[in-house]
């Protein structure tokens, strides 16, 4: 019987390019002691709040993702009172700022937030549409709040109903169906913008970073016989570990 035999201590990649050899061939490889195991990847999510991250023992890098909290759509109607801007996402020294509320005013769009330090992927968010005029007698839609990096912007009302909510984690609220039975001037409301998204690779993390996620923006009060805004999506901290 024809065999290759490898034994002792080796270290790097270990290529056998030999000819083809009839009958059974054997490789024998080092006997192994203790344990061995294998930890490719972990991850931790945090969807909310504040505090301290500490980098697990033994990871060597760390991918951290992030988006900052959406903004609220305003409601529609004259008299309104706007929501409020979503909040900032912190990871370190690098943020993801929230998008600002979306405004009752007729064509004033809501730019989405940006993103502060020099991370390895930096994205603003997208702006909401903005409010249209309506005339009396007239119902209007609200418009849309902008999409983050992970969509899930909130819908217009359409018609007489409130607007849609931002789906969490993701992007701005929408704006809230406006009627004018008399009241004049009067708009549908403008959705909110989305949160920024960065990401950044750590090659050697620190012991601790202190993060926080963005609360997503919450809604005003309609004007007179109108509807409400939509609220905005939260933000995310998503942290990929490598050891």
């Amino acid at each position: 019987m024809s065999s290759v035999v490898i034994s002792g201590n080796t270290s790097g990649a270990i290529t056998l390019d030999a000819p083809a050899v009839a009958g059974t061939n054997t490789i024998t490889l080092p006997t192994l002691t203790g344990t061995v195991s294998l930890t490719t990847r972990t991850v931790q999510v945090f969807t909310s709040g504040s505090g301290t991250y500490t980098t697990p023992t033994g990871c060597k890098s760390i991918l951290v993702r992030a988006i900052g909290g959406g903004g609220a759509g305003a409601g529609g109607g004259s008299g309104v009172t706007n929501g409020t801007a979503g909040g900032n996402t912190t990871f370190g020294a690098f943020t993801a700022g929230g998008g600002p509320f979306g405004t009752a005013n007729s064509g004033q769009v809501s730019l989405g937030g940006t993103v502060s330090g020099s991370p390895t992927v930096a994205i603003s968010g997208g702006a909401g549409g903005g409010g249209s005029t309506l005339t009396s007698g007239q119902y209007g839609p609200g418009n849309m709040g902008g999409s983050g990096v992970f969509g899930g912007a909130g819908a217009g009302g359409q018609g007489t109903e409130n607007a849609k909510a931002a789906v969490a984690n993701s992007g701005g609220g929408g704006g809230g169906a406006g009627t004018n039975p008399s009241q004049s001037p009067c708009v549908s409301g403008g959705g909110g913008g989305s949160g920024a998204y960065f990401e950044n690779l750590y090659s050697s993390p620190a012991a601790t970073f202190s993060y926080a996620v963005g609360a997503g923006g919450t809604v005003g009060t309609a004007g007179t016989s109108s509807f409400n805004g939509g609220a905005g999506g939260s933000g995310i901290i998503i942290v990929e570990e490598f050891y």
